[in-house]
């Protein structure tokens, strides 16, 4: 009789337990599993011993360790992002680690405490070419290209609403423009080769569709898409089980059938007919037009410069994207060994137009694995004016890093199309995750360039940061991909408008004279 009471008296504490998992909101794992779930956050507590006794280091695990993800996801749930005891890295032997170099004094700094701070672009983005809707980016970390189809739609809108929330860009993706883009943000229209949303019965680029498409939403600019870093020169791939009739009507694909982007544009074919293409671009919509790309054999890049240093054709802006960056599927070779790792890419695209005068009239946006503090600072040292982020903002809105994007079986809902797991995320609280972790990240940014003497991280230059190697030497970002004089920095006028931009205080918050 007490073994049925006890088991009894189990049973209802379990229904009580899912019942709760079910309706709340907070956990997305937990709605999706209920009371199992609960293993999950036990495991994660106790972590620290297991890895550090049994299994692996806090900075071991990939592609993000679990100090990166922990502090991403207490920055998204605002709390404590702090650690304790002094960093656990090799730091007198780690090769490759790069290291900041603080400043004893400086000049006046904006209030790096403020959470209510801005910290917008150093550059008008289509400014230097005129674009009539040219404007400087409220943000210099944007939420980088996601589809809806490779996202679920809560998670598409809960990125959408907390880059309202935060005064942040989101990059459609190449996927379309959807329903659950249109939640307040403002947006950067993705072309992919496929051109979806924009394209003819045939799979051909419609201008007159994307007019349509710029006109009844918030985008303030557009990528071309050429390739990314997970997967470049291959194209997009949507496996069938993801193909839903929303996503099908949505790109104008097949129902249920694997879809694959092609691997090159059909509107272009060499540069030169590329840039004509930007041209259109900006032309008809008013809008500044850029390019995304991994970077790979350097032959596109030095025709490009070449081409844009004549003065009468040219990108309003590049977004370089790391071979270590995310997607949700790519096949392994290309994810793990096609095209440069972001610093590398990076820095070769950078010194291609340097060399010819042009890093002024261009907008470097940078991405791969850049939205944790470290990282973003190396980006805008080698001559980044702003970052993308995508993974880390998977992250901030729940996801655990369980790698199965591809299988349309994640767990926390983020990367499926699956009713029931996309059921999981609750876009409302989900979206101020979002907002408080790219605020952070700004917030951090801002602290960094403080410590470095500077008002803004686009003024941190590559003497700023030294690479370690061994316990031996070290040299600066300079020295360790080739940069000359100048190299990674703003020109002056562009320097002392946006330090000026941070530092001056309303005329209402200044001090009378005496």
């Amino acid at each position: 009789m007490r073994a049925r009471s006890i088991a009894a008296a189990t049973a209802a504490a379990l229904a009580a337990v899912a019942a709760r998992d079910l309706v709340q909101k907070k956990h997305a794992l937990l709605r999706n599993y209920p009371v199992l779930g609960h293993a999950r956050y036990v495991l994660e507590t106790i972590g620290p011993e297991l890895r550090q006794y049994i299994v692996t280091s806090n900075d071991e695990e990939r592609p993000f360790s679990r100090d990166q993800r922990t502090w991403i996801y207490a920055s998204a749930k605002e709390q404590n992002n702090y650690f304790g005891f002094g960093t656990d890295n090799d730091v007198e032997h780690m090769q490759g680690h790069a290291y900041l170099k603080q400043r004893t004094f400086a000049g006046e700094l904006p209030d790096v405490h403020d959470p209510r701070a801005a910290l917008p672009s150093a550059k008008v983005l289509g400014g230097p070419r005129g674009r009539a809707k040219a404007f400087r980016p409220a943000s210099v970390v944007n939420i980088s290209a996601m589809s809806f189809g490779s996202l679920s739609g809560a998670a598409v809108t809960a990125l959408n609403k907390g880059a309202a929330l935060a005064g942040t860009l989101q990059n459609t993706g190449e996927g379309g423009l959807s329903p659950y883009h249109r939640n307040g943000g403002d947006l950067v229209l993705q072309l992919g080769t496929a051109y979806f949303g924009c394209r003819n019965e045939d799979g051909s680029f419609s201008l007159d569709k994307l007019k349509d498409v710029v006109a009844g939403a918030p985008v303030k600019a557009i990528e071309i898409k050429l390739s990314q870093g997970a997967k470049p020169g291959l194209g997009g791939m949507l496996p069938g089980a993801k193909v839903t009739p929303e996503i099908a009507e949505i790109r104008g694909i097949p129902l249920g059938e694997d879809c694959a982007s092609p691997s090159r544009h059909t509107a272009f074919s060499d540069v030169d007919s590329m840039l004509d293409f930007v041209e259109l671009l900006a032309n008809e919509t008013g809008l500044p037009v850029g390019i995304k790309s991994a970077v790979g054999e350097m032959d596109f890049w030095q025709e490009l410069a070449k081409l844009m240093a004549r003065g009468d054709r040219g990108v309003d802006f590049v977004t370089v994207d790391g071979g270590e960056g995310g997607t949700g599927a790519a096949p392994l070779t290309f994810a793990d060994s096609v095209s440069l790792p972001f610093r590398m890419g990076f820095s070769r695209v950078y010194g291609t137009f340097a060399e010819l005068g042009l890093t002024d009239e261009v907008t470097f946006i940078a991405s791969g694995k850049l939205g944790l503090p470290e990282n973003a600072a190396v980006g805008f040292a080698l001559g980044a004016d702003m970052i993308n982020v995508a993974r880390e903002a998977m992250l901030s809105i729940g996801c655990i890093q369980s790698q199965k994007c591809h299988t349309d079986k994640c767990p926390t809902g983020i990367a499926t199309q699956n009713p029931r797991l996309a059921r999981g995320i609750d876009p409302v609280s989900k979206s101020a995750r979002a907002a408080a972790y790219l605020v952070t990240l700004r917030r951090e940014l801002m602290k960094i360039s403080a410590a470095v003497g500077v008002a803004h991280p686009a003024l941190i230059t590559a003497t700023d940061i030294e690479v370690m190697n061994g316990d031996y030497d070290a040299r600066t970002l300079r020295s360790v991909y080739g940069y000359k004089d100048g190299w990674g920095e703003l020109g002056p006028h562009l320097a002392e408008e946006i330090t000026a931009l941070l530092t001056t205080k309303p005329a209402a918050e200044q001090q009378p004279l005496v």
